[in-house]
């Protein structure tokens, strides 16, 4: 999949094609019913299909006391994208000049003049872009008509309730990661490379692998956890890449610590060596939360039962 970053520079294979906009955090169900039409409007149409996105988000720049946290930044979204279909993403530097750019002078610079697109989907919430906050759908009839590109709209999505990179954070905020996963159409993934920590869990027999602090994706609540951890080094038909997982998220109270860590411990597992692999930990279900123990002996009893539970949600047998 290509990337760039200017509409005046689209690569020349690129164009024509069919494109859609928006921040895309998540790439959760309701943008991938808005790509699945993107793919299919490209497919019948024989173009290649474009994803235009911003970087920072929109509101780091306009309310940076109100700017949302990340669920899946950068190189996550763009995975995501690619696995949908997308051929490119325009990633637009989002600056403060760059926000007064009217919404008309947005459309026909980055999708007429730069994408030429032949066909443009959005999503019917389609609001509050260019100068102003005053692009909407309504205003794209008027351009698709006098620049003579189709216009497809797609309505909501959701089962009962509307899928939103919103949504996604709240469930995360509460640990809640089955909703946040229900709304993202897969779990809910963090992505980093193990590095060391105390190595208190290969002390009491629970050896864990401890992602880095600058790990890609949004940390959900403070807890335990049944998950994934897939080695992304190693070839996807090797044995031994995507291994069933307990995952702690928290500062360790039990041991007084101060820093808040993700940590998963491979069931059944004492021989690998993660350290410096680069991994992705896809959160499944919550087993409870963090807690803080008076005794070791009470620490491992609640471990023993982190495993257990963390093997029936994922249904794994017991090795």
């Amino acid at each position: 999949m290509l990337h760039w970053s200017d509409p005046d520079a689209t690569p020349s294979e690129l164009t024509p094609c069919v494109a859609t906009f928006g921040n895309f955090d998540g790439v959760h169900r309701g943008h991938r019913a808005i790509l699945d039409e993107l793919v299919r409007q490209g497919r019948d149409r024989g173009l290649p299909v474009v994803a235009v996105t911003f970087d920072p988000h929109p509101a780091a720049v306009m309310h940076p006391e109100h700017a949302p946290e990340i669920i899946a930044p950068g190189r996550l979204r763009d995975e995501l994208l690619e696995e949908a279909g997308v051929d490119g993403v325009l990633v637009l530097p989002y600056t403060l000049e760059f926000a007064r750019t009217s919404a008309v002078d947005y459309v026909v610079g980055t999708f007429v003049e730069g994408l030429d697109a032949q066909v443009l989907v959005v999503g019917a919430d389609t609001k509050g872009f260019g100068a102003d906050y005053t692009g909407d759908v309504s205003l794209l009839r008027e351009l698709a008509e006098e620049h003579d590109f189709a216009l497809v709209v797609i309505d909501d999505q959701g089962d009962g309730q509307r899928w939103s990179s919103s949504a996604v954070r709240a469930h995360l905020a509460e640990g809640d990661v089955t909703a946040a996963g229900e709304i993202l159409g897969r779990p809910h993934r963090v992505v980093g490379e193990v590095v060391h920590g105390h190595h208190r869990g290969r002390d009491l027999g629970y050896p864990t692998a401890n992602l880095a602090d600058d790990s890609l994706g949004l940390v959900p609540a403070d807890g335990v956890y049944a998950g994934w951890l897939t080695r992304l080094d190693r070839p996807e038909d090797a044995p031994d890449r995507r291994l069933p997982a307990a995952v702690s998220v928290g500062t360790n109270p039990t041991f007084e610590g101060q820093v808040r860590v993700v940590e998963g411990y491979v069931l059944d597992r004492t021989d690998l060596d993660l350290y410096d692999e680069q991994v992705a930990v896809d959160f499944v279900g919550r087993v409870r939360p963090t807690l803080r123990f008076d005794s070791v002996e009470e620490l491992l009893e609640a471990m023993a039962e982190d495993v257990r539970r963390t093997r029936e949600i994922l249904g794994v047998p017991e090795g």
